[in-house]
């Protein structure tokens, strides 16, 4: 009997260690079916993503948004609200002067592609793809494999040479940045789910006993752009009727070159024209985060991020999200780290033991250098925080996709909060403020907190405020899932 009390007892043990060793002890997933019985069907191989290059994932969490309490040295009041954010990927650095070359040269590469596909150019027809492999017609679009010709001919020559302009002082030959546009297309899937855009207007209301107006007439906004006879961008935003599933492909055309008289027209009575001539041209600068850079200006860097990555994977591209700026939530979250710490470090201080700082500011009134730094600096040099991010606080302040209400998350859902606005041209000029957030080089200690909130508008380049991309999980599986997993892997090996 004492035998067998101590054998109950001890599975008893067993059986408590393996309900108190994980939060979820739900059965798996996997099952053995009978004849008539329903057990699901496959779906072929999930998909597991890649890491990111250059990216780090921050994985799903709460947080408490906002400053705890009224900033008693700015008189600032922050919203706070507790949220919920799923996991996501993030550059690991701001975007640098490098990577956003890269962007500017495709820019420059694909418009002296078209042209060398013009007959006013030679109308070498190769550097255009318009068929397939099986001969048939597809939309026209430029071939990349071809290369550009090391010896150009006189018609080549003068395509090359459109692209730029003869300085008028010096007489040197300068890209002409005024054509460097780039055309994009962001299909709004957000807009087209909403039950009053449906096409079917017996959709738009559940409510059967609500009669329906076959022919009711819906309007929606799309936003589109060309550009004119004397090279100028033209943005309108048109109200129309629904017509169709494409009327929520809203077009977009953006000169992309930063504005490098930024680092002038930011400083009254201050010596900048080195900067204003080198930040972004002397490859001394390459690895700096790129400044002079619009909110506009940013979200076309991340549409073609998206579309030069999609172009590079196979089948499997459908299932990967797209590039873009982080929201307001998503941004602090990633800057508090795993323990919602005020700062992107473990403590209150701005500087360790030694006296060496944790972030690129301003640390005193009228000195810029007291950090190491005088403007910007390499991004990185810097610790990361706990979730592999770095230069979080200070460096350059970041652009986010959310539009700045005082209301802030007040204004929003608990859960992936985000409050979007795409600003017509004709709205008033209120409604362009866009959040910015982590501080930059000219700001001081209080700017560079995680929590901290500030604006600026959407079409208003900066000398200090730049932008990292995001990128949604294109999976995410639960936390119970994983622990099922283990589980059976334990078991397995038993």
């Amino acid at each position: 009997m004492r035998i067998i009390r101590h054998t109950l007892l001890f599975c008893l043990c067993l059986a408590m260690t393996g309900i108190l060793g994980s939060c979820f002890a739900g059965r798996g997933t996997s099952a053995s079916g009978r004849g008539g019985e329903v057990t699901g069907v496959g779906g072929g191989r999930p998909f597991k993503e890649p890491t990111p290059y250059g990216m780090t994932l921050v994985k799903r969490g709460f947080l408490k948004m906002g400053l705890d309490k009224t900033d008693s040295l700015w008189g600032k009041k922050t919203p706070r609200k507790d949220i919920s954010v799923d996991g996501f990927w993030m550059d690991e650095t701001e975007v640098t002067n490098s990577k956003y070359k890269q962007f500017v040269m495709w820019v420059r590469d694909s418009i002296i592609r078209t042209r060398l596909a013009d007959p006013s150019y030679g109308g070498d027809e190769t550097y255009m793809i318009t068929e397939d492999k099986n001969g048939d017609p597809v939309t026209p679009h430029l071939n990349w494999r071809k290369p550009l010709p090391r010896k150009p001919n006189e018609d080549e020559q003068r395509a090359f040479e459109s692209l730029y302009v003869t300085n008028p002082v010096t007489g040197e030959k300068m890209l002409d940045v005024k054509q460097l546009n780039y055309r994009y297309e962001v299909y709004d899937y957000t807009a087209a789910a909403l039950r009053r855009n449906r096409l079917n207007p017996e959709e738009r209301n559940l409510n059967t006993d609500v009669t329906v107006d076959p022919n009711e007439q819906v309007m929606i906004s799309k936003d589109t752009a060309y550009i004119d006879d004397e090279g100028n961008i033209h943005r309108e935003t048109i109200n129309r009727p629904l017509s169709g599933p494409w009327d929520f492909l809203n077009t977009y055309i953006v000169n992309v070159y930063p504005d490098t008289t930024c680092w002038v027209n930011d400083f009254r009575n201050s010596d900048n024209e080195m900067y204003l001539r080198n930040y972004f041209s002397n490859p001394t600068y390459n690895d700096y985060p790129v400044v002079g850079v619009t909110w506009e200006q940013a979200n076309a860097f991340c549409a073609w991020r998206t579309d030069y990555l999609l172009k590079g994977l196979g089948r499997e591209a459908r299932y990967v999200q797209r590039y873009r700026l982080p929201t307001e939530a998503e941004w602090e979250y990633a800057a508090r780290g795993k323990n919602q710490n005020e700062f992107p470090w473990e403590n209150e201080n701005v500087k360790n033991g030694n006296g060496c700082f944790y972030a690129n500011f301003k640390p005193d009134r009228g000195n810029y250098t007291k950090d190491g730094n005088l403007i910007t600096s390499r991004v990185g040099i810097y610790s990361a925080n706990s979730n592999g991010l770095y230069d979080m606080a200070g460096n350059v302040a970041e652009w986010t996709s959310t539009v700045y209400t005082e209301a802030g998350v007040d204004a929003m859902n608990d859960l992936n909060p985000e409050l979007s606005y795409n600003a017509a041209k004709e709205d008033p000029y209120r409604l362009k403020k866009k959040v910015v957030r982590g501080g930059s080089w000219k700001d001081p200690e209080s700017y560079i907190r995680s929590a901290w909130r500030t604006w600026e508008y959407q079409n208003q380049p900066r000398s200090y405020i730049g932008f990292r991309c995001v990128r949604s999980l294109a999976s995410s599986s639960s936390e119970a899932a994983k622990q099922s997993r283990k589980s059976s892997k334990k078991s397995r090996k038993r």
